[in-house]
């Protein structure tokens, strides 16, 4: 799950298939295919973590969230809160 290529496109923004997305460093598992979501973004999308420490967020803005792993630091991209499938949802 880290991560994307910008020039390959990502392989996973369209894969929808059961399953636990889960750490490229360390296995850490990070987010399950139930909390998957199509975005018009070139990288998945899900709106909540396993588990609370699946991650650790850094606030960037009033709006977006630095976020990784919980257990290695990898860098997994960003939390945009509001910016989920429904209203007061967020999407990482």
């Amino acid at each position: 799950m880290s991560f994307c290529s910008f020039f390959d496109g990502e392989v996973y923004k369209d894969h929808f298939k059961p399953g636990m997305y889960v750490c490229s460093q360390c296995n850490n598992p990070l987010f399950s295919s139930r909390s998957k979501f199509p975005h018009s973004s070139p990288w998945p999308a899900f709106t909540e973590t396993i588990k609370e420490d699946s991650v650790t967020k850094m606030m960037e803005s009033l709006t977006a969230f630095k976020v990784l792993c919980g257990k290695c630091g990898n860098g997994l991209g960003h939390e945009f809160v509001n910016d989920g499938p429904e209203e007061g949802i967020s999407r990482f």
